[in-house]
């Protein structure tokens, strides 16, 4: 077989395979797959469009907006996307145009904050909602004190292990250097740097 012929017949097999993958969508009254329909995501992580729930707390008597903008914000900063993208909120919301979950989650947090809530009191409703998977980063308590102290510790352990070895290094340096005066292969120093001197210098005045 040829290799047009090959190219054609693949083609062609493809071709074949992509109808029929319509037609049987069709049939089941889904959209079949196809490039325009991936998950609708620009960045590297797999969507997730219905991963966003509904926090509705009631608002508070004689409510008013509890946080200005910047806060509104700095609050979103502080919560996870669920959509799966890693991103915070509003860093989502506003680079990330072809997701769903953000805009929906930034919803749920302007309606809380017109309800009067605080901003501690924003994210305890997120996380009541979702978990702890709606914090960009764990509460400093019981056992999540671990994520940030063991980084911290692993780094002291090894500057220490790397002073020890270079204590180690120097002294073996050290050692090395040392001036030895010695009258024969493996033999012992003539005696001790002031002796030594001494010996010198009643040499000199013997000169």
């Amino acid at each position: 077989m040829r290799r047009r012929e090959f190219l054609v017949r693949a083609v062609a097999g493809s071709g074949t395979l992509l109808l029929g993958a319509r037609a049987l969508s069709a049939q089941e009254g889904t959209p079949a797959p196809g490039p325009e329909q991936s998950s609708g995501s620009s960045n590297l992580f797999d969507m997730n469009q219905g991963a966003a729930k509904r926090v509705v707390r009631p608002p508070k008597a004689g409510a008013r907006a509890s946080l200005t903008d910047d806060e509104r914000d700095a609050v979103e900063h502080k919560i996870r996307c669920q959509c799966g993208c890693t991103l915070d909120v509003y860093v989502c919301r506003t680079t990330d145009f072809s997701c769903q979950v953000s805009p929906a989650m930034h919803r749920d947090v302007v309606a809380l904050v017109e309800g009067g809530h605080s901003a501690q009191e924003i994210i305890d409703a997120f996380v009541d909602t979702y978990g702890e998977v709606a914090l960009m980063a764990p509460k400093r308590e019981g056992f999540n004190w671990a994520g940030y102290l063991v980084p911290f510790g692993a780094l002291a352990a090894g500057g220490a292990a790397v002073v020890t070895v270079l204590r180690r290094m120097q002294q073996r340096a050290d050692k090395v250097a040392a001036p030895v005066l010695v009258t024969g292969v493996g033999a012992k120093p003539l005696g001790t740097a002031d002796e030594l001197a001494r010996l010198d210098a009643a040499i000199r005045r013997d000169d």
